[in-house]
């Protein structure tokens, strides 16, 4: 009886291996390449501000502060976005400029009485309590030497230089924008023991979240 060859004189077996494996490797990049750079371009829509709104001309050549427009009220919570009539104060009969997105502002809006529709960057989910009072230049720079402008840049997009407003990414299923300031952002300070230990901030999940 002749004896089975157990390993084949040739390669054939190896290259079965390899060639079982390669199919794997093929779908594992695709799925990286699909998850990385596709699915977050399928999951956001991409949207443009109502208005074109310039925070270089207001803060550079204007030399106003973030706070002439996002101020805060008498009971001390947060105005957030300034009102067709605020800003009518400046931009009424005439444009002050060249831009003809100012003097649609002023027949659509202003003329009007309508209330611009802003698209809010930053705009967080029920559950999340954030107090700006809590984080004004007063508060922040007992540990810090912020301008107004350096402090509002630390958690929101840094405008301040820019001609145009940013693309608004909005997810598809949550509603909510990209742009929204992530927790691990907000545990940059409050879990750090120096900003602890000049505000006496908690860093349990209760102060932030209800």
């Amino acid at each position: 009886m002749e004896e089975r060859l157990l390993h084949p004189a040739d390669g054939n077996s190896t290259s079965r291996q390899f060639g079982g494996a390669a199919p794997f490797f093929v779908g594992l990049v695709v799925a990286l390449i699909f998850g990385w750079w596709a699915f977050p371009g399928l999951l956001f829509s991409e949207q443009e501000q109502p208005i074109n709104f310039s925070h270089k001309v207001h803060i550079q050549d204007a030399e106003m502060e973030c706070s002439a427009c996002h101020y805060f009220r008498e009971d001390g919570t947060f105005a957030g976005l300034p009102t067709t009539e605020s800003c009518a104060e400046c931009h009424s009969d005439e444009p002050l400029g060249e831009d003809p997105e100012e003097a649609r502002f002023i027949k659509e809006y202003v003329e009007t009485g309508k209330e611009v529709k802003w698209r809010v960057y930053q705009a967080q989910p029920d559950n999340v309590f954030f107090s700006h009072a809590a984080h004004s230049l007063e508060s922040c720079n007992a540990c810090h030497d912020f301008s107004e402008t350096e402090l509002c840049s630390q958690c929101h997009i840094d405008v301040a230089n820019m001609d145009k407003a940013p693309t608004y990414y909005e997810n598809k299923l949550t509603k909510y924008s990209k742009q929204t300031m992530k927790m691990w952002q907000c545990e940059r300070c409050h879990a750090h023991p120096e900003h602890y230990g000049v505000t006496r901030s908690s860093n349990a999940c209760f102060v932030c979240h209800k």
